[in-house]
């Protein structure tokens, strides 16, 4: 078998196995392909609370308690981790990802089978300021979309959502 046919057998396992795990347990999910939010999202994202973003993309990695979660990969806890003190630190992480964590401030064109969601500066600032008043964190000073346009555009003048 030539590695054209089993990257081709490897995208037919991947996309089928995606499909059964998206139609099990009875009900559709509260996000698919055509309706936007979730890491398979191929939509911008049209919620707006901080709560309901985190629901819908980061606790899929980041777990629903926000503690992080070690298996097939590592996902670090965001609950009583002392980097999110820093403003900053969280909005460039949201906009260009960090590690294997994807970016969401981009056009959504990256993934090798999907599109990512994008967030807007709004929608970045909102899970910002959820996730550090939440989950035992009490951290001070709120995220404004204003400052997380400005380092969108600090990255990248062209770049506006």
């Amino acid at each position: 078998m030539t590695s054209r046919h089993r990257l081709r057998r490897r995208l037919i396992n991947t996309l089928g196995v995606s499909s059964l795990l998206l139609t099990a347990g009875g009900s559709a999910p509260s996000w698919s392909q055509s309706a936007g939010p979730g890491m398979l999202g191929a939509s911008k994202v049209t919620i707006a609370s901080g709560a309901e973003i985190f629901h819908d993309i980061c606790q899929g990695c980041h777990m629903p308690d926000a503690k992080g979660a070690t298996g097939a990969g590592k996902y670090p806890a965001l609950a009583g981790d002392p980097a999110l003190a820093s403003k900053e630190f969280m909005v460039i992480t949201l906009l260009q990802g960090r590690r294997n964590m994807p970016a969401f401030g981009g056009d959504g064109d990256v993934g090798l089978f999907f599109k990512l969601p994008t967030l807007n500066d709004e929608q970045i600032a909102a899970v910002i300021n959820y996730v550090r008043t939440n989950f035992g964190n009490q951290f001070p000073g709120a995220v404004t979309a204003a400052e997380v346009k400005a380092e969108r555009l600090h990255q990248n003048p062209k770049d506006t959502p």
